[in-house]
């Protein structure tokens, strides 16, 4: 426990040192613009340039942070349906490594094009939980790779932390997206709903996959077959009760009559 805490404390204050000169490097470059900029800024027109960075920004972000982890995570679960030591269990556990790797780096040249092209003033909730969420993203990296072996004491705790982390970062991931395309709307006066919608169309998917993988055997046994959604018949349920009779041991036939059903 001690370690991990070490680990997390260590890769925080990592970020923030190889993060810190880059705000300050930019923060400086804004106090020296000329003042037609600031005027520029107030009436929400940007260059082409910068109209073109902020959209780069959003699709990494969007890519990384609202794709690639999700899903990362949706991989994770179906391993552990899967016999431990198989070879799909294995394909499956280290795509999930490969999505998240990738999904860090993505986030990382996201958080690197922000801090060298944008204001960095950090008055608004989009840059504050950006800032937040690109520190997380490295300490849940580092976390997963210093993963103990299983059998240890330390694994339980290990496997509360990383997946809480992962979780709770793939949430807030998702809510700055929104808050970003909120940002672009107001900082460029451009429509920002048909990527809401896409966005949110994504979102639902993979929330609907999520709540089906744990829930996916319990509906099959309720009749319905999720690749056809083909129900069982009344036909199919009569031959099953009938093969049910068959199996069942016969009782031996005695004679009827009104005396014996009144003294039995």
């Amino acid at each position: 426990m001690q370690t991990s805490l070490k680990l997390a404390s260590l890769a925080i204050s990592t970020c923030y040192v190889l993060l810190l000169p880059l705000v300050g490097c930019s923060y400086h470059e804004e106090g020296n613009q000329p003042n037609d900029k600031n005027t520029e800024e107030h009436s929400h027109k940007l260059s082409p340039q910068m109209t073109s960075n902020v959209t780069v920004h959003g699709l990494l972000s969007w890519f990384s942070m609202g794709f690639l982890m999700p899903v990362g995570i949706l991989i994770i679960r179906m391993s552990v349906r899967e016999e431990r030591g198989t070879t799909r269990a294995r394909v499956l556990f280290y795509l999930h490594v490969i999505l998240q790797m990738l999904s860090v780096l993505l986030a990382t040249a996201g958080a690197v094009m922000s801090l060298r092209n944008f204001e960095n003033s950090f008055n608004n909730n989009h840059q504050r939980l950006g800032l937040a969420l690109y520190g997380a993203i490295w300490v849940q990296a580092l976390i997963g790779f210093f993963r103990p072996h299983r059998g240890k004491k330390e694994r339980s705790f290990w496997y509360m932390v990383h997946w809480m982390l992962g979780t709770l970062i793939s949430l807030v991931g998702i809510i700055n997206i929104y808050t970003g395309l909120n940002a672009y709307h107001k900082r460029t006066q451009r429509s920002s709903g048909l990527w809401t919608l896409l966005f949110t169309a994504e979102v639902s998917f993979i929330a609907v996959y999520y709540l089906i993988q744990d829930k996916r055997e319990y509906i099959q046994k309720q009749g319905v077959i999720l690749g056809n959604l083909e129900p069982i018949t009344q036909d199919q349920e009569n031959v099953q009760r009938q093969n049910q009779k068959e199996l069942l041991p016969q009782q031996p036939c005695g004679k009827h009559n009104a005396l014996k059903n009144l003294f039995d």
